[in-house]
């Protein structure tokens, strides 16, 4: 069984269902509301141990009520939290998703314990990324802790996965330390600089991607699938065919499941297509933690297509 060590963010969700986007000023009557797991970290770790791999979070939660939740859901799914620190002072982040219609979502999110994530932190974890054969960060904690995990990964020869997300800048220092990168179209546009709108558009934006030292681009284009890009070239992996509730963890389910086909030794270009039935998947249902797929139910749909 693969070994995969996340560092990244917990995330409380607070989720309104709305028949459309509220205007400015307007207060609109919502659907319904629900209370579940979230946060980039803890999503991609739950799907890369639901995927079949061994996984350890490293993050930082409040001393609280909705940490004391994500560790007792954490020892249920199996995962290590011997590196997560809970934090007096700063209370577990939260994040408040409105979800409309058609299943798309906008997401506020209040960082609180997650930015106080040190690079002490990380260095007590220095032997669980040391150890892991995939290394997976994404942008909801201080990019100063990400460096110095992506630092002891590549001195150890740990894969290191970065999911660029909330979209920012980040620095070519981080980047060079980076072996497969996963944005979306809106990161790649922050990233680059660069449009997304075109099929061309979208391949030069992650050759720019290339260029910066990133072994692997995997742009994912939500119902049109993933771009793989490498130095063997480009390749379309299309997306699998569902009907769409909620649209929150789909990026999440698709990292964290292709974090564990790659530690689990699966080819990259099959692992890819893995992580696009989860993401898929993960669309069905409402909630980040309940919608992160089991792999029974990831293998059925791939082998349903």
């Amino acid at each position: 069984m693969g070994q995969v060590t996340v560092v990244g963010s917990f995330m409380y969700d607070l989720v309104a269902t709305v028949p459309r986007r509220p205007k400015t000023g307007e207060t609109l009557v919502g659907n319904t509301f629900g209370m579940f797991l979230g946060g980039k970290g803890a999503n991609q770790a739950i799907a890369a141990s639901r995927a079949g791999s061994k996984v350890t979070m490293v993050g930082r939660l409040g001393n609280d009520f909705f940490g004391k939740q994500f560790l007792e859901k954490f020892s249920r799914e199996g995962i290590n939290t011997d590196f997560v620190t809970q934090d007096d002072e700063n209370g577990t982040g939260v994040a408040m998703p409105l979800i409309d219609a058609s299943g798309d979502n906008s997401i506020v999110i209040i960082p609180q314990a997650n930015m106080a994530l040190t690079v002490e932190n990380i260095n007590q974890a220095q032997s669980t990324i040391a150890d892991a054969d995939v290394l997976v960060m994404q942008c909801e904690v201080p990019m100063d802790a990400n460096q110095r995990a992506a630092e002891i990964a590549k001195q150890n020869d740990t894969l290191v996965i970065l999911n660029p997300a909330p979209a920012q800048l980040i620095p070519d220092q981080i980047l060079k330390l980076v072996d497969i990168i996963i944005p979306n179209e809106i990161e790649t546009e922050t990233l680059t600089g660069l449009p997304t709108k075109t099929e061309n558009e979208v391949l030069v934006a992650g050759r720019n991607l290339l260029s910066k030292g990133v072994e692997t681009v995997i742009l994912t284009l939500g119902d049109r699938g993933s771009l793989l890009l490498n130095e063997d070239g480009e390749k379309l992996i299309p997306a699998f065919d569902v009907s769409v509730v909620d649209t929150t963890a789909a990026g999440d389910s698709f990292c964290g499941v292709l974090a564990a086909s790659l530690a689990n030794g699966i080819s990259i270009n099959l692992s890819v297509e893995i992580a696009n039935a989860a993401g898929a998947l993960a669309v069905t249902k409402l909630g980040a933690e309940p919608s992160l797929p089991q792999r029974d139910a990831i293998d059925d749909l791939l082998q349903s297509n």
